[in-house]
């Protein structure tokens, strides 16, 4: 917990969000985050759902030159247009927003706000990952082109648990009796309620509150190097000062973390089992796919473990590596907890000596949050999918507090906010 003003400083803006008589329903103009939309047939899928759905903003897809300029320029035209046409409009005054999502007995419930991007944020809002450099030029130009939030980042902070009293957590907890301002169920089964918080007490007490505690940032590494990326560009104060966001107390809503997977485009299953067999013990396991993720899950409780399939339909266990390799390969300047996380193993040993891959290329690896999609994928394309097992968050939260950032997408927490339901333009803020 840090000092009051040390922390976190977040603030109301003017909520962007659907008119809900301009669409045919808002969960059909909802989309996952960016980078949980991956292929082209869910893209495919979103953009039928309804002719407004989101996606058509985040990830734009055609323009007149293809080029990525062109697509960013197309997002911002539609943009405009829909905020002509009434079928996006602001908000009448500004807001923090409470935003409430629940599957069967999971709830999780959270503030959507502008976040100070202001340079006493080292050591406030603590990253966990690396990012890649060319994701962020992609989300970089897109903001910039449409000068727009569209997506919160999915933030977390640690209070006592206590929603008695003048805390963030009683202005939520008292916020969600309210009648919500949308409510509406997504077809994987979640249900989302948005409540809007203007009451000038609530938000001062939601403000000071905040202000003892710093964050984790559990999903959006990539836009929260994008949001101080872009800030550097334009000197304050400007609306680019702040970025959008969901604070989460996992205090009273932890998150759940799951692994992220990846598909080796290139690399055929026969290769990538052959390649790993001297330094790894590699064996066949019995499918069908929740079989074989447990026993990656009883191999990982022992130490590095990996499940691998493609084409040839059948699953292998890739564990107990050699340790003088690890020890070659690994860099020894980092905390043990790093040296023996499962992707770190991944890429430093794995793809970069044994299969010689380089992880920051999208024609080789791509990152796939679910894992049916990335088995499919795998057997469909020939290519090899390397499944994951996920992380403690203990151990996330640990590396971050020492300022260790592990290696890109090693976790996916969540559930995560959906996009669509609020979104910050930097004209209107």
């Amino acid at each position: 917990m840090n000092t009051a003003g040390d922390g976190l400083d977040l603030r109301p803006f003017r909520g962007v969000r659907y008119v809900p008589e301009r669409i045919g329903s808002l969960a059909a103009v909802t989309s996952p985050p960016y980078d949980v939309v991956v292929r082209p047939d869910g893209l495919l899928h979103l953009e039928s759902a309804d002719p407004h759905n989101i996606v058509r903003l985040i990830l734009p897809q055609t323009g007149p030159s293809g080029s990525p300029q062109s697509r960013n320029d197309q997002a911002a035209t539609t943009l405009r247009r829909w905020l002509a046409e009434g079928v996006l409009a602001p908000d009448a005054e500004p807001a923090l927003y409470v935003y409430e999502q629940r599957n069967g007995e999971l709830l999780q419930r959270g503030l959507i706000g502008a976040l100070r991007l202001s340079d006493a944020s080292e050591g406030v809002v603590l990253p966990h990952e690396d990012v890649m450099p060319h994701v962020v030029e992609d989300r970089a130009g897109l903001m910039r082109t449409t000068a727009a939030n569209f997506e919160p980042l999915l933030l977390t902070y640690r209070s006592d648990g206590d929603a008695t009293g003048a805390t963030a957590a009683s202005v939520v907890e008292r916020t969600a009796g309210r009648a919500p301002l949308l409510s509406t169920t997504t077809e994987d089964g979640y249900s989302h309620r948005l409540w809007s918080v203007t009451d000038p007490a609530d938000v001062r007490t939601v403000h000071d509150d905040l202000a003892r505690h710093q964050a984790l940032i559990a999903d959006g590494h990539h836009r929260w190097a994008t949001y101080l990326r872009l800030r550097a560009e334009h000197p304050s104060p400007t609306p680019w000062d702040r970025g959008l966001v969901l604070l989460v107390d996992t205090a009273r809503y932890p998150l759940r973390v799951r692994a992220i997977h990846r598909l080796l485009n290139r690399l055929p299953i026969e290769q990538a089992l052959t390649a790993a067999t001297p330094s790894f013990r590699v064996r066949e396991v019995a499918g069908p796919l929740p079989e074989a993720m447990d026993a990656l899950a009883e191999a990982a409780r022992h130490g590095n473990a990996f499940l691998l399939t493609g084409a040839d339909d059948t699953y292998h266990l890739l564990d107990r590596p050699d340790p003088d390799l690890l020890d070659r390969t690994i860099p020894a300047d980092r905390p043990q907890m790093w040296r023996t996380l499962d992707a770190t193993v991944l890429h430093s040993t794995l793809l970069a000596h044994i299969w010689g891959i380089p992880e920051d290329s999208p024609t080789d690896v791509t990152y796939i949050h679910d894992t049916e999609a990335t088995v499919e994928k795998a057997r469909s394309d020939g290519g090899t999918a390397v499944l994951m097992h996920p992380v403690r968050e203990e151990v996330v939260r640990e590396l971050a507090r020492q300022g260790v950032t592990m290696p890109r997408k090693s976790t996916s927490f969540g559930p995560k906010p959906a996009t669509g339901l609020v979104l910050r333009t930097l004209t209107n803020d």
